[in-house]
């Protein structure tokens, strides 16, 4: 069986390599991409993100890459957005005003709570709120990396959150999307095998 083809959305902003590297090394066929038709051709597609929400929303549609996200998601492509990827997924942020995200999921992103140092940079743990197979065999409590400042409001997609003055976003899941706040890429072998749950799924096939 040929390894699921996973395309990683190239729109120039931070380290997305670290995302497709991961991939690869889980066993997919993973790229990073930036071609319309690359993406139309992949079995589920990744949206990675590090820096702020407005320049990464403007670099997106910049790009054509906003439009490509919202037709895969809409035809039922598993898809993944990781870090400022899953804040984009949201309609918008209080770190940029006026900037619009891809509205896939519904709700904002706001500042982390007052009490707290911000950014959190540090491993936490999640709580599950439900089960997910994007989380089959990671146990009750998996600790990830987090570096953020703004966190998803708590929708009913949200999946998993993690205690920072109090409960914070740290997946949603609506369909065939998910979306995750911390950097599985960066979190050893709990992050290694959620995204190899995320590959798995994607050689299920679409929906």
């Amino acid at each position: 069986m040929s390894a699921p083809a996973v395309a990683v959305l190239d729109y120039g902003i931070g380290n997305l390599r670290s995302a497709e590297k991961a991939l690869q090394h889980v066993g997919a066929d993973a790229r990073l991409t930036a071609d319309e038709a690359d993406v139309a051709a992949a079995d589920a597609v990744v949206l990675p993100g590090v820096g702020s929400f407005g320049p990464c929303a403007d670099a997106l549609a910049e790009r054509g890459l906003d439009e490509v996200a919202r037709r895969a998601v809409g035809e039922g492509v598993p898809f993944l957005g990781i870090c400022v990827g899953m804040q984009l997924l949201f309609e918008s942020s209080d770190e940029s005003p006026g900037a619009v995200g891809l509205g896939v999921l519904p709700g904002a992103v706001r500042r982390l709570p007052e009490g707290v140092k911000r950014p959190q940079m540090q491993w936490n743990t999640l709580r599950l709120d439900r089960p997910d197979e994007l989380f089959d065999g990671l146990g009750p409590e998996p600790w990830m990396y987090f570096v953020h400042s703004f966190a998803a409001e708590r929708t009913g997609d949200v999946v998993a959150t993690c205690d920072y003055g109090g409960p914070v976003a740290a997946a949603a899941r609506r369909g065939s999307v998910w979306a995750v706040q911390f950097h599985p890429e960066k979190s050893g072998r709990s992050g290694l095998d959620l995204l190899a749950n995320f590959v798995r799924i994607a050689g299920g096939g679409r929906p």
